[in-house]
């Protein structure tokens, strides 16, 4: 059984954001040692569809299929130490002693950390979810999305949630600055309570 510290469980905006922070901080000592790996079942992604024109640093015209795939690859490329799970469909998460246990179709996981970013549709297929799920607050009512219950992305300890399906609006911007908070989130963890965050510079 492969062990984490944390598994991420979505590969969208969201998902792929919180990877691309959490494998940049690989040169710092607190997080030099940590087993990072991200589930990326991207079919369901609402990026599949999307078009951007109104986001500041993607090309207008962008398509966020191409988005997808490109994340994949900058992962893989800048940060290959984190691991990537294709092709595997999370059915299960259930609380183990100071850690869970994330079931998919394939295989069974072991992380310290669980972050869910998933998007906001029903129905919630992963079992173990379900006293966490709420209607959105953040959406029109006549669509009947979802949310799970959280507290600044905290769902309780050590489960994280970001994207849509942590409350907020379905916008590229707003999803992956969610990530990107949960991100630095374990990393302050990590480095024992200091906030942290990790900046690249020329």
């Amino acid at each position: 059984m492969d062990t984490f510290d944390v598994l991420i469980i979505g590969g969208g905006v969201a998902g792929m954001q919180c990877a691309l922070v959490l494998g940049s901080a690989k040169e710092k000592a607190f997080a030099q040692d940590k087993k990072i790996g991200i589930i990326i079942h991207q079919k369901s992604s609402h990026l599949q569809n999307a078009l951007f024109n109104n986001t500041i640093g993607i090309k207008p015209g962008t398509l966020g299929s191409d988005i997808l795939t490109d994340g994949k690859k900058h992962l893989t490329e800048k940060y290959p130490h984190i691991l990537q799970i294709q092709n595997e469909k999370v059915i299960a998460i259930t609380s183990s002693e100071n850690a869970y246990l994330i079931t998919t179709n394939k295989a069974i996981y072991f992380s310290k950390i669980v972050v869910l970013a998933l998007n906001y549709s029903r129905p919630l297929t992963i079992k173990g979810l379900e006293d966490f799920v709420v209607p959105h607050k953040r959406a029109n009512p006549k669509k009947d999305r979802i949310q799970l219950k959280n507290e600044h992305f905290l769902i309780k300890d050590g489960l994280y949630v970001c994207g849509t399906i942590a409350g907020l609006r379905s916008q590229f911007s707003i999803a992956a600055g969610s990530g990107a908070t949960v991100a630095t989130d374990i990393l302050t963890l990590w480095n024992d309570g200091e906030h942290t965050k990790v900046h690249d510079k020329v």
